[in-house]
């Protein structure tokens, strides 16, 4: 596509040399009919990036070769015929850019696209990559090329590569990152509407197909499928949470019972510590302990004897073996004894009952904490009241807003109208007054003229011959503009040609400079292979090599990585050396790896050496000590060969890797072109052969035929001085051709700056014509508007000034009148406004007050909360309280029982009660004695009933990992859902107000558009049933019931999707616009209308590419 000349002429020459010029291009395209017309703004307004440079396309639908196509960054036509290729072109640019074979229209699967006869379709889309906002600028530079490839199979491959054209990445991914990063949505509507979705959209009698296409245009599906998984992965969370909380409960049982466990342990150590201390007591109280008991049955004596012997046994025992070893009879005192013993225990826990009894202090802590509770909770319901009580006048508040403001809104568009009508009025008023002083003027000059008829009649002579004198001039120099215009093409059209063979030149230059600098790489390669012959495969292969030996002896691979491959294996026949590397002409480099992690190290080796973009293949495999066998799927052929038989591999990993990635078992090497056509192409090929290979390195297939593009072989060749030799030959040859070209481009060089001097000097030479032509039109207009100047009729004129003196008068008045409207308008507004603002800081003041209020909440809930735990853990401890008052009234109650049987004993020895000395002693050791007994069979219970300590302490650490780490979870969890609720809902509200903003804005450029056309319509969106219903009225139906899209004409309804269109367009964002036949049912009037809207939105819209696409003329 041809951009416009600079060159300074008038619009219609222009205008008609671009044209032409197209004519130009299109003869010299293979499908003829299809132009590209470029209407670009001026360059400072060019869009940076994701504008569409260039579409090629090759074997694609039925087109051998398109393009390449270069496109303007703002305007463009596609004009052409029907099957000449437009909507191809669209096609195209849909599957380059990773469409879907279904979006375009044009068939169900992308092998449609393949054509007939050939194997793959290519189709190479450009997109414009500059400024801040480059995608990956350092990696792509200012152009991004993606280059898809298409199989007759509908297998698709992706390459992107950068301006160099060097190969950047062949991911998927990375083509959705470049899209996203550019916003182009393929798939949308807005973006790309091709034929058959205008055609859907135009003869769709449902309302809520319509309001899915608005829906799909804006992205509001898609943000309406977002929130609606959010809302469902919120459900499935809460659910969870709530399964969560019943395995909760359950933990926090068990955690209760091993903490109980864990406590009634820790209590039994504290029991065996107190038992030992009372063993000790016992045994110095034992120590000092004789009884001397007289033959009186009423006499005891103390005295110090030996120690006891048994110190565990009880104390009557004790005594009983010291009396017996002793020759001595018990005493009948020693009855009142245990007598006076219970009697005091039986004082002292009748004086604890009543000294629990006397204290009321759990009663009277939990009266205080009801009390507390009471107040607390008091406080909380005023404090909501209040907060409830403000709510509700903010609401009210909320509403009386937006009906002020919805006035304001009225009130201010009122105003703007009336001042519309103000200044209309004034300026009309201005140019009266104006036209009535040079009406007064006029009748002065009139009134003059009379005196000077003589005079006047000698200058008109005069002034006659000085026009035809002036005519002849402009006759003259007007024939030297045609001659000089003339030229200018000439010229145009030879420098066109200059710098389009300079450009050529150029183009081969660079290609040959590129070669020469290949081969020179070569050259050093194999300079360097002298010494070394893994620098075939690069130079830095060797140091590789070494840092894996290295790596390898330092334990960081499992299994040392094998490679590279064409290093490892060797040919039993050297003259196969171009057909065996043209086979494995991609893994030659390759490395294995026997797992991932391994894969992983050598990538981290790999990258101090290599590039990111360079960097050899691995193939990750498991390693294996045998080859596999091949008898049964691999090619036997009596006379020729396998790649697998003609291969020399020493280590079965290296076998096995090109097996199952090449399958070199299935591949024939045919030394004869004939002899492979033959065995492959003439009849059905050999059994498990797929494809086959020529001795100079052509690659044969049952259906077709492929070159290489190399001759000798780059890592396999065996005689390398010869391949020096013809490298050295070939630079010499390049270093030949690179002089000539030189020569040539000197040359060519020169002549462009001499037609450029000349073309100058033309085109200044025309300025300086028509500037005399110019000055030549003006002197005899002037001279012709003096002759036009006759005498007029005194009278008319002052009738005529008196009529517009009695307009003038009217249209003060008018303007008086809009003023004093206006006035008022802006009074009322004012009104309106002050009373918006009292509202809006009534609203503030009441927000600002609730704050307060919901932190006082949140204090008092808090408050509440910790009372009410408080209140449950004093009505426990007061149970607690009952409870132990009652163990021990029951306890009291069994030792009255005791005294009362051991008093009735000590009756039956003696009636009456002996006093003792020193019963404290006594005393002391027998309830020593007790305590003794109850912590032995108390310690018993506990070990027997809790088990080993270790386990238990455990055990009790465990659950209580396990409960705190579940309750975090769920709080965790529970906080998530509650701030996702608080999200969401904001979100919704906002995306309510985005929806609701869109569609306004959107029937607003509706019918701002249907004005144009003389047409009145209206858009109506309702949201929530889903439905958009679209009614237009053409001119004259106004009154005309049926405003249903069906019942206009197709001209109507093509003019109508373009106003939907091009309001979409205003509300969305797209680097690039594209409509296909949007005219096409359209009259020369809607049409001319739909084309000014296209192009005066193009010229605000300047950042942004259109194309349009008509199978109509834009002449």
């Amino acid at each position: 596509m041809k951009r416009k000349s600079k060159v300074l002429n008038d619009e219609k020459f222009t205008k008609k040399r671009r044209l032409e010029e197209v004519k130009e291009e299109e003869d010299g395209r293979e499908d003829h009919g299809t132009s590209f017309n470029d209407h670009s703004t001026s360059p400072s307004g060019l869009g940076d990036i994701g504008v569409i440079e260039s579409i090629t396309i090759k074997n694609f639908m039925c087109h051998h070769l398109l393009g390449p196509f270069q496109f303007g960054p703002n305007v463009n036509f596609i004009v052409g015929n029907n099957g000449s290729g437009k909507s191809a072109i669209l096609t195209a640019l849909i599957v380059g850019l990773g469409g879907k074979a279904t979006i375009t229209n044009r068939g169900a699967s992308l092998k449609g696209f393949v054509k007939n006869g050939e194997s793959t379709a290519d189709v190479t889309v450009k997109l414009r990559n500059r400024g801040p906002d480059a995608y990956k600028g350092d990696v792509y530079g200012e152009c991004i090329s993606i280059e898809q490839r298409i199989s007759s199979d509908g297998v698709r491959t992706c390459r992107l590569k950068s301006k160099t054209g060097h190969l950047v990445s062949n991911k998927k991914d990375e083509l959705t990152a470049i899209l996203d990063h550019f916003n182009i949505q393929v798939d949308n509507p807005v973006s790309i509407l091709n034929q058959e979705m205008s055609k859907q959209f135009l003869h769709s009698k449902s309302e809520a197909d319509k309001y899915k296409f608005f829906m799909k245009a804006t992205l509001l599906e898609q943000m309406k499928r977002d929130y609606i998984h959010i809302k469902q992965t919120k459900a499935v969370t809460r659910e969870q949470v709530e399964r969560q909380e019943e395995c909760l409960k359950d933990l926090k049982q068990e955690f209760l019972q091993k903490k109980e466990r864990y406590e009634n342990l820790s209590s039994v150590g504290k029991m065996k510590e107190t038992l030992e201390e009372l063993k000790k007591m016992m045994a110095w109280c034992l120590v000092g302990l004789s009884l001397v008991v007289s033959h009186s049955p009423f006499c005891l004596v103390w005295a110090k004897s030996k120690p006891f012997k048994s110190v565990g046994n009880s104390s009557k025992n004790c005594i009983n073996s010291f009396l017996q070893e002793n020759n001595m009879v018990i005493s009948p005192l020693f009855c009142y004894f245990q007598v006076r013993e219970k009697e005091r225990l039986v004082q002292q826990l009748q004086e604890q009952i009543d000294a629990e009894e006397r204290n009321h202090k759990h009663e009277e802590n939990l009266q205080l904490c009801q009390n507390k509770v009471t107040v607390a909770e008091k406080t909380l319901q005023e404090i909501q009241s209040r907060l409830h009580s403000r709510k509700e006048e903010e609401e009210s508040l909320s509403e009386d807003c937006r009906k002020i403001k919805e006035e304001v809104k009225s009130k201010n568009k009122a105003q703007k109208e009336q001042e519309v009508v103000y200044f209309r009025a004034v300026n009309k008023l201005k140019q009266s007054e104006k036209e009535q002083s040079l009406l007064h003027e006029r009748i002065h000059k009139v009134k003059n003229i009379g005196s000077e008829n003589k005079k006047a009649e000698a200058e008109h002579t005069k002034r006659l011959q000085k026009i035809s004198s002036l005519r002849t001039q402009l006759e003259k120099h007007e024939t030297q503009c045609t001659a000089l215009n003339q030229e200018i093409k000439d010229r145009q059209q030879a420098l066109f040609k200059g710098k389009e063979e300079l450009d050529k030149l150029r183009l081969e230059e660079k290609n040959i400079q590129v070669s020469m600098e290949a081969k020179l790489k070569r050259k050093n390669q194999l300079l360097a292979s002298r010494s070394n012959k893994l620098k075939r495969f690069g130079d830095n292969m060797p140091d590789l090599l070494d840092t894996i030996d290295k790596a390898y002896i330092q334990g960081r691979f499992t299994k040392k990585p094998l490679g590279p491959i064409g290093a490892c294996i060797n040919l039993k026949d050297p003259a196969l050396a171009v057909a065996v590397e043209s086979c494995l002409r991609s893994f030659m480099k390759t490395f294995c790896c026997d797992n991932y992690k391994d894969e992983a190290v050598l990538q981290d080796l790999m990258s101090r050496y290599f590039s990111k973009g360079n960097r050899p293949q691995i193939i990750v495999s498991p390693f294996s000590g045998s080859v596999y066998r091949v008898q049964g799927r691999g090619v036997n052929h009596p006379e020729y060969p396998s790649v697998l038989d003609s291969l020399s591999i020493a280590n079965p990993v290296i076998t096995n890797c090109l097996i199952d990635m090449r399958g070199i078992e299935s591949i024939l090497i045919i030394k004869e072109k004939d002899a492979a056509r033959r065995v492959m192409q003439q009849g059905r090929p050999p059994r498990n052969c797929r494809e086959a290979f020529t001795v100079e390195g052509d690659q044969v297939y049952p259906n077709r035929y492929y070159t290489p593009d190399f001759s000798m072989a780059k890592y396999l060749g065996g005689d390398l001085e010869t391949e020096i030799r013809m490298v050295e030959s070939e630079l010499e040859n390049y270093k030949a051709q690179l002089s000539r070209f030189q020569l040539h481009l000197s040359s060519v060089n020169e002549d462009i700056q001499r037609m450029e001097a000349k073309l100058h000097s033309t085109i200044m030479t025309l300025k300086k014509t028509l500037a005399t032509v110019n000055q030549v039109k003006a002197g005899v207009t002037e001279l012709e508007n003096v002759e036009e100047e006759q005498t007029d009729d005194i009278s008319t004129l002052e009738e005529v000034a008196q009529e517009n003196q009695q307009r003038i008068d009217g249209e003060k008045e008018t303007v008086e009148e809009a003023k004093e409207e206006l006035e008022e308008h802006k009074r009322t507004t004012k009104e309106v406004d002050c009373q918006y603002v009292d509202v809006r800081n009534r609203i503030e003041q009441l927000a600002e007050e609730t704050e307060p209020l919901k932190e006082e909440q949140g204090k008092a809930e808090a408050q509440c909360s910790k009372l009410e735990r408080s209140l449950k853990i004093l009505e426990k401890k007061l149970m607690d309280h009952q409870d132990n008052m009652q163990a021990m009234r029951s306890d009291l109650a069994l030792k009255e029982e005791e005294v009362t049987e051991f008093v009735a004993k000590a009756k039956e020895i003696s009636p009456e009660r002996q006093q003792v000395e020193r019963q404290q002693v006594e005393r002391s050791a027998r309830s020593i004695d007790v305590e003794i007994t109850r912590l032995r069979r108390k310690i018993s219970v506990q070990e027997s009933s809790h088990g080993d300590h270790e386990q238990v302490v455990r055990e009790y650490a465990e659950a209580l990992a396990n409960y705190r780490d579940k309750s975090n979870q769920v709080r965790d969890l529970k906080k998530f859902i509650d701030r996702l609720d608080n999200i969401m809902s904001d979100r919704q509200t906002r995306y309510k107000i985005m929806r609701r903003s869109l569609s306004v804005r959107c029937k607003l450029y509706f019918n701002n558009f249907l004005i144009k056309m003389n047409c009145c319509g209206s858009m109506m969106f309702d949201h929530s049933s889903e439905t958009l219903s679209i009614s237009v009225k053409p001119p004259g139906r106004e009154n005309d019931s049926m405003s249903d899209m069906r019942s206009l004409s197709g001209g109507e309804r093509s003019f109508s999707t373009v106003c939907f269109i091009l309001s979409l367009w205003e509300i969305t964002e797209s680097p690039f616009r594209c409509l296909d036949e949007f005219d096409v049912y359209m009259d020369m009037h809607n049409r001319r209308i739909s084309l000014d809207l296209l192009l005066e939105l193009s010229e605000r819209q300047h950042l942004r590419q259109f194309f349009f696409i008509t199978p109509l003329s834009t002449r």
